[in-house]
């Protein structure tokens, strides 16, 4: 019997540096195809970062053909010019996906955190310490934006693409969140 493959692509969506990260699924063997960021900072113009954005997400997905791509939602921030800029680098990595018609996840910073070392509030070191365990690789990735991506494509992977559990009603959404209750 064959094995079945899949390919993730995870992003970390930034307007100075994106991270992404490629992992192979193997039945439940895990590598790493790739890793990497795309450095942003030295265009000029926020529409020379989306295009460029655009330009690198849409290369990824041509060299490695993922059959799924997962994002790190942005978090709320304080700073609303801030979060529309993520949002739009967000949006034109989601482009590049849907143009190939690949299905997209998106999962909070705090869920990747929890998926990945069991604690929603991870430093991004503990993130990559605990990738490189995973993962066995070699080093500690250097470049935690690209840790951060790899972290999005593991938790995808171990969510199993299913991001919500639906709620039929208060009371249920009430009994499985009682922390959410003020």
């Amino acid at each position: 019997m064959k094995v079945k493959e899949k390919i993730i692509l995870g992003i970390d969506p930034g307007t100075t540096v994106m991270g992404y990260g490629v992992i192979l699924v193997e039945g439940k063997k895990l590598s790493v195809l790739q890793l990497g960021v795309i450095h942003l900072s030295k265009y000029k113009t926020h529409e020379l970062k989306l295009k460029k954005i655009f330009e690198r997400v849409s290369h990824v997905i041509s060299e490695f053909e993922p059959d799924e791509v997962a994002l790190e939602a942005p978090f709320y921030g304080k700073n609303v010019q801030s979060m529309l800029k993520l949002g739009r680098a967000q949006g034109v990595a989601m482009a590049a996906a849907l143009m190939r018609e690949i299905p997209i996840t998106e999962y909070a910073p705090k869920k990747v955190k929890q998926s990945v070392t069991g604690n929603g509030n991870s430093s991004k070191e503990q993130v990559a310490a605990m990738l490189q365990s995973i993962l066995k690789l070699k080093e500690i990735p250097k470049l935690l934006d690209a840790s951060d991506a790899l972290a999005v494509a593991l938790c995808h992977y171990y969510q199993g693409g299913n991001t919500q559990k639906t709620t039929k009603s208060w009371k249920a959404f009430l009994t499985d969140n009682p922390s959410r209750v003020k």
